[in-house]
């Protein structure tokens, strides 16, 4: 039997569940598994799995499982650990119908393991059933759930009209995080955010954060990828990849904190914008020891436990507001139409570059450097 196994999310690799379920899985057959999503990436790495999980691509939860149902395996699995029984069961969910929506023949069966070890933990199998997620509900000592149990319990609404999100399993005092832009935060442990014109315009539950609704711009409410709290609870230990650098030393710019940042892993600098993606960029990139120059103006939400910086980075804070003012501006005036540039020799004459850019701006800064 091949069997596919996608692995969502920091939190099921840093519990030691998803090295321990792959190799469970291995009693009934060949196993593959693959991951997609940022956070997850730089856990695989931390532990050591890169050779066990494929890391290559950037994917959504559900291109994952349609890239072993094109290769035709006989059963596939989605790994993940929620925060609450809830929120991992309304993303199964969202994550299947979605996958459903891209393939012709449903008949590779689907089995969601959420929270393995937890009390609230579930199997879940989405489509077809079978003996194997009974074996593994008394295995594993986790009760079966079925997908009309989840609608009816947590997807189903009366106002179906009504362009709303639903976001299950919240507390008070979280950040809201849509398609990797923090947007707002939570006041309660009911949240529902509302859309109109494909523009988030209210929000039940929490308080929204302008500024990000800006950065954010269009979504489609529907589809968005939406998070609260940290993107990782774990304490870890970052491993640090070694690489060769490039021959000639290269600055690239990162528009936002929802690219890929894996692309530029063989950068000799990165230049981030605002706080939240220089956090989260500079805790991925010193897993490869790539420094990064931070533009931000002190408006930080904790995404992250503990944001890592190589040594040598340098964190520019300017007036608040005036983050993205000054990262116009540089990426305008360094890199044109360019995301790269090799016009710099070192990082000294790109910090000394962006201070020329900023003092035309007029607005006050000062530079704090990592040691």
């Amino acid at each position: 039997m091949r069997i596919g196994v996608v692995v969502h999310g920091p939190n099921i690799i840093d519990s030691g569940y998803a090295l321990k379920l792959i190799n469970l899985l291995k009693d009934y057959g060949e196993v593959s598994a693959r991951l997609g999503g940022t956070m997850g990436r730089t856990a695989v790495i931390d532990a050591s799995l890169e050779k066990i999980i494929d890391i290559s691509k950037k994917l959504v939860p559900s291109d994952s499982l349609k890239i072993f149902y094109d290769d035709d395996v006989d059963m596939i699995f989605l790994l993940n650990y929620g925060k609450s029984a809830v929120t991992g069961q309304v993303f199964g969910y969202k994550v299947y119908n979605h996958y459903a929506e891209k393939i012709s023949k449903n008949d590779i069966p689907v089995i969601q393991i959420e929270r393995p070890g937890e009390s609230d933990g579930s199997i879940i199998p989405w489509n077809i059933h079978s003996d194997i997620a009974d074996y593994l509900s008394r295995k594993l000592n986790l009760g079966i759930v079925t997908p009309q149990e989840v609608y009816n319990n947590h997807i189903r609404q009366d106002d179906a009209g009504i362009n709303q999100r639903i976001v299950h399993g919240v507390s008070p005092g979280e950040n809201i995080m849509v398609n990797s832009v923090v947007i707002g935060k939570t006041d309660s442990d009911k949240l529902t955010l509302i859309a109109s014109g494909n523009h988030i315009v209210d929000i039940i539950g929490g308080e929204l954060k302008q500024h990000g609704l800006e950065k954010l711009g269009e979504v489609d409410l529907d589809s968005a990828i939406i998070k609260t709290g940290l993107l990782r609870h774990a304490k870890v230990t970052p491993r640090v990849i070694s690489k060769d650098k490039p021959d000639k030393f290269k600055v690239t710019f990162l528009d936002h904190a929802g690219e890929d940042v894996y692309k530029f892993r063989d950068s000799s600098l990165v230049i981030t914008v605002g706080d939240d993606t220089t956090l989260i960029s500079s805790d991925i990139l010193y897993r490869f020891d790539i420094p990064i120059i931070g533009i931000t103006d002190g408006d930080l939400d904790r995404v992250v436990e503990d944001g890592f910086k190589v040594k040598d980075s340098i964190i520019f804070e300017v007036e608040s507001g005036f983050d993205d003012v000054c990262g116009r501006d540089i990426k305008r005036i360094m890199f044109g139409n360019r995301q790269a540039t090799h016009d710099f020799k070192n990082i000294d004459e790109v910090k000394d570059k962006i201070v020329e850019i900023i003092k035309n701006i007029n607005c006050e800064y000062k530079i704090n450097y990592i040691n």
